[in-house]
């Protein structure tokens, strides 16, 4: 793409983005189910913070097209390079796994992660918006233009770190509340719910490697 259409393209994820970020940060508060929002409020969801990421990096994105149209080639890079690992470590994977997870659990039983409640409060597009168009947004992302990825052991710690974080907060969330972010962990014994954990953190790393084989098949790679 032209650099001026990958301006706008990103600006206008951008702005998506807050939108669809600020439509379900600012639900009514007499509106909130109140078994669904106890405390950490929509911050304990891994489908909020996602949105929160995706506006963070569009909103990069655009910050790095418009230092190229503006010939600051040298701050341009700096910021490109942040753009190319909050993509490749975190963008990428964190979207096609919450879109494949949950309609995966969805389709199982929406109880255990989206409760009928939330229907009288979260619209039909908006539900969609959080769940089904950050997947093909991310492989759209792919196809517009190539991301280096970094050396793969820097990416994984990355990711693992970032996974560990959000572990832990819904562990703490738990340990304050006595109830889980999700009504899917209250079916688990201890090891079991770690073993979840594991499997879902693998398969994050799988959706990574995914997000790398893709981009080095339609752009080829270099390493940071």
């Amino acid at each position: 793409m032209e650099i001026s259409t990958l301006a706008t393209y990103h600006c206008l994820a951008f702005v998506w983005y807050s939108f669809v970020a600020y439509s379900i940060i600012h639900i009514r508060t007499e509106e909130r189910p109140s078994e669904v929002f106890l405390y950490g409020g929509q911050w304990k969801y891994l489908t909020v913070l996602n949105l929160v990421l995706q506006a963070v990096f569009y909103g990069v994105s655009f910050l790095a097209d418009a230092l190229r149209l503006i010939k600051t080639l040298r701050c341009a890079k700096c910021v490109i390079s942040s753009r190319d690992l909050l993509f490749s470590v975190l963008a990428f994977p964190l979207s096609t796994f919450v879109c494949i997870s949950f309609w995966t659990l969805y389709s199982y039983n929406r109880e255990l992660v989206y409760p009928k409640s939330l229907d009288r409060v979260i619209p039909f597009w908006l539900n969609h918006a959080m769940h089904t168009a950050v997947l093909p947004l991310a492989l759209l992302e792919i196809l517009a233009l190539p991301h280096r990825y970094p050396a793969k052991r820097k990416g994984l710690i990355l990711l693992g770190f970032v996974a560990f974080l959000y572990i832990s907060w819904v562990l703490w969330i738990y340990s304050v509340t006595g109830e889980w972010v999700y009504p899917l962990f209250a079916l688990f014994s201890p090891p079991g719910l770690a073993a979840f954990f594991a499997g879902s953190l693998a398969i994050i790393v799988s959706f990574y490697n995914f997000g790398e084989f893709l981009n080095r098949m339609i752009w080829g790679q270099s390493k940071f």
